[in-house]
């Protein structure tokens, strides 16, 4: 298989940034997105020049830490991460076009990689229960209904990876947000934090300069791990419960 590749570079946060094109041949369909980008990388490491730089590390699907768009899709044509995505789902001589996640909030620091630290501010915000650490309890200490169960798995899915705040059009994380917000919140080990929980996460969201959301719904559908759109909705109506215990109405 050969292909057109047109790589966003760009060398440094602070630098000018622009598409160069490559040509890469003998790719084989059962490569994966990444192992095409290293066989790239090889060919401009012989030539003397700089590789790519862009994220990974399990390429299993479980870190979320490939993040790339993908001729305008994050993570590619596939409901799927980057790692995880393989050249069958493209033709010999296609064009593709690779870019780093687009979003305010998530400035470039080298071509394909930018910084997503503003993700880990959100969870350190309220992403955590204030449970007595030591040996597992009994599993049937704490009794959960299996749909509060469900709910929170569904949710514990997110692996963070941010393709929702790159799919929206406005650069919002709301998606992300209420995945971590709704995991929590139906448990009741993070009950004495529900409030707190909900109110801190969101005014931390909004701090670090996320667009808002409109329900364009594209969060949803770029999600590799099927967090559904009614997860804003659950989220939302946290946050009107919490902000009218907190003012006592």
């Amino acid at each position: 298989m050969k292909l057109t590749l047109r790589v966003w570079r760009q060398r440094a946060a602070a630098a000018a940034g622009a598409m160069s094109t490559y040509e890469v041949d003998g790719i084989s369909a059962d490569m994966s997105f990444l192992e095409m980008l290293d066989t790239l990388n090889e060919e401009l490491i012989l030539k003397g020049d700089d590789p790519i730089a862009f994220d990974h590390d399990c390429r299993e699907g479980i870190c979320g830490a490939c993040s790339l768009v993908i001729n305008g899709d994050a993570h590619g044509p596939e409901r799927t991460t980057t790692c995880q995505l393989h050249m069958r789902s493209f033709t010999d001589g296609d064009t593709i076009d690779v870019e780093p996640w687009r979003a305010a909030a998530f400035p470039v620091v080298k071509d394909l990689v930018v910084d997503r630290s503003a993700l880990d501010r959100i969870i350190q915000a309220g992403g955590y229960v204030t449970a007595p650490t030591g040996a597992a309890p009994e599993a049937h200490t704490t009794p959960v209904p299996k749909p509060d169960a469900d709910f929170a798995f569904e949710h514990a899915e997110c692996i963070g990876c941010g393709a929702c705040v790159a799919a929206c059009p406005n650069g919002a994380a709301m998606l992300f947000t209420s995945a971590k917000v709704n995991h929590l919140n139906v448990l009741p080990q993070g009950a004495p934090e529900r409030e707190t929980r909900v109110l801190d996460m969101v005014a931390q969201m909004d701090e670090e300069g996320f667009g808002g959301c409109t329900l364009a719904g594209e969060c949803a559908t770029a999600c590799p791990k099927g967090i559904p759109l009614v997860s804003i909705t659950g989220m939302n109506r946290e946050w009107l419960r919490a902000t009218r215990k907190v003012s006592g109405r």
